[in-house]
């Protein structure tokens, strides 16, 4: 991959955009990981306002550490950039006491957990008339749908949305970003227990991306090994159950002849 010049691409895409929009910037989340550090990073480099939100939810220390690590780094090389910590912790207890006790399994609260994050992201940009910047990569948004639908899902532009997980630490180097971001194993923070995105999918990144190519090439399974089939049996569970996230929302269409009369 040509990596500066995907770079520069991006900048001058997210420029463009925004420009177009009529808007001043760009508003993101700032998680501590890698997706967010890069997205957030090329926000940065377009010169453009940048609000860079810290949104702990009885976050782990060391996630938290590493967002607010990375929105230092942002703050003191590119003067466009601010950053801000909400904590969200008072609102998500809010919502605990709130919410029937019977709904409240893990998934759900998860779930919920981004959902709160996506209105803050959405009450600064509305505010500052600026774009929410999303953060998945392409294994994540178009391969398995590791995201929350409405959550993290819920933005007006997604600039690594193409590039593989494996391409995007790639960007992560060539921008600068901290090491302890890069090599910080993948995680959601969705989690009390700060479980990583392998243990919750069964499969590294690296094996999900080797599937997704895999199936886009219509490759010969006959000479796969046990460990392979079963990364392809992950990939398919995960793309199906989560193909909803993927399309566009199903709308009933009307005969004119009922509509009509």
């Amino acid at each position: 991959m040509k990596t500066h010049h995907v770079i520069d691409h991006i900048v001058d895409w997210l420029g463009a955009y925004c420009g177009n929009s009529g808007l001043k910037g760009f508003v993101i989340g700032v998680s501590g990981g890698i997706d967010s550090a890069v997205t957030s990073t090329l926000c940065a480099k377009t010169g453009r306002e940048v609000l860079a939100l810290n949104m702990p939810i009885y976050q782990n220390p060391g996630q938290e550490s590493l967002s607010m690590r990375h929105i230092q780094w942002l703050e003191e090389n590119y003067p466009n950039v601010r950053g801000i910590k909400a904590d969200l912790s008072k609102a998500f207890s809010s919502l605990e006491e709130t919410l029937p006790p019977d709904i409240q399994d893990g998934l759900t609260m998860a779930n919920t957990r981004s959902r709160l994050r996506m209105l803050t992201l959405y009450a600064f940009a509305s505010h500052h008339r600026m774009l929410v910047a999303g953060t998945g990569n392409k294994v994540e948004d178009f391969g398995v749908g590791f995201y929350t639908k409405y959550g993290d899902g819920g933005v007006d532009l997604s600039p690594i949305a193409d590039l593989m997980k494996s391409q995007v630490y790639e960007l992560g180097r060539a921008l600068g970003v901290h090491e302890g971001i890069i090599n910080a194993p993948p995680t959601d923070g969705l989690w009390s227990d700060n479980r990583t995105d392998e243990s919750q999918i069964g499969a590294t990144y690296a094996e999900l991306e080797w599937a997704m190519q895999f199936m886009e090439a219509a490759g010969d399974e006959a000479g796969l090994n046990t460990r392979e089939k079963e990364v392809l049996k992950i990939f398919r569970r995960f793309n199906a159950s989560n193909r909803h996230k993927m399309l566009p929302i199903p709308v009933c269409r009307i005969p004119d002849s009922l509509k009509q009369g």
